[in-house]
This record gives structure tokens, C-alpha cells and sequence, in this order.
């Protein structure tokens, strides 16, 4: 009956009020919410495509076809594929190194992971070209053995690591240190060694945390912008990657080509969300299955 207390041995929690009654509150922030991503988000990336392909088809795959243009699409593409494995192997051996042992200068290797987070990827691009460059310390050096760093592919690749650098490990470091190290100890115990472990302990337990780690990793590969463009030189089929190729045609009053390019990143965009939404599904419905193993395991005789 209405206003009759609760039993002290009713031990149900208690509904939060704003849960039980819903009310104006909740439909006013879901709705604000709705607005928000509809007009900050939706709406943009809609007009992105539809600038692209405003003057057709045929005009929208011309311009993609442009020998610069594609120059800077396999450019985006290789120098994702050396900083997303070498940032993966150094994010698996940070966090693991951070979440499993105890030893001097820890502290400071977390630091130094998240630096990336705390500098201006336009400054970090200046640091290189100083360093790297014919006026800086190893600027000298590099020329006279005719290696070049700055205004080159390899100032691209430096600058894309240098950005991404924290992406995997910090996906990492907090889920590795959750598990804890005592499945790890116990294969230790049953003879496994260091390799073993890792492969069919460790790697096993943070396998989707790995996989969004990298595909946060590859995004932001491909869509950096300030660090590179700092390092690049905006040197037309050699040196643009697909975010100054957008720039670049744009500063030149070429919108459909400018648009274009820029709806292929957004394409980009939109599967890697898409890979991250599966992977987070599937990790649930993992983790729902685990836990409904015990209590399944408890009623049988």
C-alpha cells in the first residue's frame, strides 16, 4: 500500500528518483543531446558529403582520380601502416612493463607516455624540425650522409608516432593492471616461460582492449594534421598527406576536390566508429557470457 514503510528485510535498493519518476528532466536532456550531435556533428559530416558530390559522380571520382591527390591517399596509407604497428609493439611493452613490475623511473615512463596529450602537435612538429633540421644538432650530420629527415617521408612517419604514442599503452596500462598478475604467477608456477605467458596469458586477457587501442591509433594516424604539416613542406605528390591535400585544395578555391578528399577521411572516420562499436559489443556480450558461466556452473547437481 501506498506510504506503508519498507520491511527491514526488504533489502531491494532503493530506486534512484530521477530512475523512478523520469519526468521533464530526462527528456529534456536527451533531447538536448540529440540536438547537440545533430547540429555540432550530423550536420557537418552530412554537408561534407554532400559538397563531394554536389557536382555528380563523375566529377566527385575525378577528382579523387588526380595523380596528387592519390599520391596522398598511398602517403595517409603507408605511414599508418609503420606507426600503427611500431606504437603497438611499444604499447603492449610499456603497459606491460608499467601494469606487471615495480622498478626505478616507472613514474616517468607514464609521463612521458602521455606527453603526446599535453603538447600542442604543432609544437611537437616544431621540436623535429629543429632538431632534424640543416640548422639543428643533427641536422649537420644527417647531410652530410645525405639522409633526410625534414620536408621528407621520414619526418612524416616521426611526427605521426610522436602523436599517437599513447593511444595503445594507455588502453593497456589500466586494463592489464585490473587483471592483476596472478594468472600470470601461476604459469610461471606451472613451468610456462616468459614468452608463453605473455602469448597465452597476458595477450589473451587484453585482447580487446589492444584492438580498440589500435584502431584509435590508426585514426588518428591518418587525420593528423598540425605535427605533419609542420614537418612535410606541402610538397605536392610527394609530401601531402590526405589532411593538407584537403587544405591545399581548398586554399586553391577547389572545393569539390577539397570535399572530396575530406569525405574519404570522414569514410574513414565512420568505419573506424563502426569497428569500435562492434568491438565494444562484443566485448560485452564476452563479458555477460563470463559472468553467467558461474551461475550456470552453481545450479547444476
Amino acid at each position: 500500500m501506498a506510504g506503508t514503510p519498507r520491511s527491514r528485510l526488504d533489502t531491494r535498493p532503493t530506486p534512484a528518483r530521477g530512475v523512478e519518476e523520469g519526468g521533464p528532466v530526462r527528456r529534456l536532456l536527451i533531447g538536448a543531446a540529440v540536438v547537440f550531435l545533430g547540429v555540432f556533428l550530423l550536420l557537418p559530416l552530412a554537408n561534407v558529403f554532400y559538397q563531394a558530390l554536389g557536382k555528380g559522380w563523375d566529377t566527385y571520382l575525378r577528382a579523387l582520380r588526380e595523380p596528387d591527390t592519390l599520391s596522398a591517399v598511398r602517403l595517409t596509407l603507408l605511414v599508418a601502416a609503420i606507426a600503427v604497428p611500431v606504437n603497438t609493439v611499444f604499447g603492449l611493452a610499456a603497459a606491460w612493463a608499467v601494469a606487471k613490475f615495480d622498478f626505478r623511473g616507472k613514474a616517468l615512463l607514464v609521463t612521458l607516455i602521455d606527453l603526446p596529450f599535453s603538447i600542442s602537435p604543432v609544437v611537437a612538429g616544431l621540436i623535429y624540425l629543429l632538431l632534424f633540421g640543416r640548422q639543428g644538432p643533427l641536422g649537420r650530420w644527417l647531410d652530410a650522409y645525405d639522409i633526410q629527415i625534414v620536408f621528407a617521408v621520414p619526418g612524416i612517419v616521426l611526427a605521426t608516432l610522436f602523436v599517437t604514442v599513447p593511444f595503445v599503452a594507455r588502453e593497456l596500462i589500466p586494463l592489464m593492471q585490473s587483471t592483476g598478475s596472478e594468472q600470470e604467477q601461476a604459469a610461471l608456477t606451472l613451468g610456462a616461460g616468459g614468452w608463453q605467458t605473455f602469448w597465452h596469458v597476458t595477450l589473451p586477457s587484453v585482447k580487446w582492449g589492444l584492438l580498440y587501442g589500435i584502431i584509435l591509433c590508426n585514426a588518428r594516424a591518418m587525420g593528423e594534421f598540425g605535427a605533419v604539416s609542420v614537418l612535410s613542406g606541402h610538397i605536392s605528390g610527394q609530401t601531402e598527406t590526405m589532411p593538407l591535400r584537403v587544405e591545399k585544395l581548398y586554399h586553391e578555391y577547389n572545393a569539390t576536390g577539397a570535399f572530396a578528399v575530406a569525405s574519404l577521411l570522414a569514410l574513414l572516420a565512420l568505419v573506424t566508429l563502426v569497428f569500435k562499436t562492434l568491438l565494444e559489443w562484443k566485448q560485452q556480450r564476452d563479458f555477460a557470457r563470463a559472468q553467467q558461466a558461474p551461475a550456470q556452473n552453481s545450479h547444476e547437481p
